[in-house]
């Protein structure tokens, strides 16, 4: 059991979650920040009471700074922090160079520091991806393929950073116990405006900036469920959890459901949720005019329902329903004041 942990990337939405529920599991916990002046007394707000077990240190996924004391005299580490940009980078390096190194990175000092256990945050970006037309579901076993030029940079960064993670930990540290977690598109409670590319889509689904629903899907999993698999992993025996992958997602489900639920569980909430379907053509004539229609039409019609039964039988963990999820996010959204009804 790792009683005192490092979780990288403490001021984002995953790592957020994990430290929450690692505070209230009694463990000590170390976190890293790009900037600690400005983002340790956002954390300390957060959690007025964790005092020292709760430790903020400064370090970028980029330079070796700041790493050999984040990761000292700890027993575990959760790897959080990757870039995850909002807009498409004209280069995938641009990804995919700081989430490899900085993996890398902190594999090598938590492995110097002594820590025996190490999961990394990846993602079913690293899973289902690049795949031909006819395979629409996937398991621990398969990987995104990175000889498809369609792959886009996010999902080529994860899946990097992943095999590079795994092919470290062979050749120099094949006694530590590392394991990956690859969620499906998190949502959940959010407890701050900054959102990432999933929670923004129930945003905008809430204030009607997406007019009309194209027909594209995601799997769906809860922040919470997220954190306990990697407390979870990170606490479970050490030949239970040594090599593997598990995946995240109670099911997979189109936008036009999420707007259902979004009616059915918050009426008062959904007055500008949209009713209305988008037609494939349109998806496909603005396409070539803009980025995120350019996104949508790689997505038409395509199903890619990533099976979490691995990481309930392992883990022994079942997940909040994804109806739940939604109705959360959506809820949280307005008592944060981020969506105004």
């Amino acid at each position: 059991m790792a009683n005192t942990i490092l979780v990288t990337g403490g001021t984002g939405y995953i790592a957020g979650e994990i430290i929450d529920q690692a505070l209230a599991a009694g463990k000590t916990v170390h976190t890293t920040v790009r900037n600690t002046a400005k983002s340790e007394p956002r954390l300390r707000a957060r959690w007025p009471q964790a005092g020292e077990r709760l430790r903020v240190f400064q370090a970028d996924l980029e330079t070796d700074a700041g790493w050999a004391d984040a990761c000292a005299g700890c027993d575990g580490v959760a790897h959080v922090a990757s870039p995850f940009p909002l807009a498409v980078p004209k280069s995938a390096d641009a990804l995919v160079i700081p989430a490899r190194e900085g993996a890398l990175r902190a594999l090598r000092f938590a492995h110097a520091a002594g820590a025996g256990r190490f999961v990394l945050t990846s993602s079913a970006a690293a899973i289902a991806y690049g795949h031909g037309p006819g395979k629409d579901r996937f398991d621990e076993r398969d990987w995104t393929v990175l000889e498809n030029p369609a792959v886009p940079p996010y999902h080529r960064s994860k899946t990097v950073a992943e095999k590079a993670a795994r092919e470290w930990v062979a050749a120099n540290a094949p006694e530590m116990a590392f394991c990956s977690v690859n969620p499906v598109a998190v949502l959940g409670p959010v407890v701050n405006d900054d959102l990432s590319t999933s929670i923004e889509l129930v945003r905008k689904l809430l204030t009607g900036e997406i007019p009309a629903l194209p027909a594209v899907g995601f799997g769906i999993i809860d922040v919470r469920d997220v954190a306990r698999a990697h407390l979870l992993a990170l606490d479970a025996p050490a030949e239970t959890v040594r090599g593997e992958r598990f995946p995240v997602q109670d099911r997979f489900v189109w936008m036009s459901e999420i707007a259902r639920v979004l009616r059915t569980r918050t009426p008062e909430l959904a007055r500008k949720v949209p009713t209305r379907k988008l037609p494939d053509f349109v998806v496909t004539l603005l396409a070539p005019l803009l980025a995120e229609m350019k996104q949508v039409k790689a997505e038409l019609g395509r199903t890619r329902d990533v099976s979490g039964e691995h990481t309930r039988r392992v883990l022994g963990m079942d997940f909040i329903a994804a109806d739940e999820s939604i109705e959360a996010t959506a809820r949280s959204l307005v008592e944060q004041g981020i969506v105004r009804v």
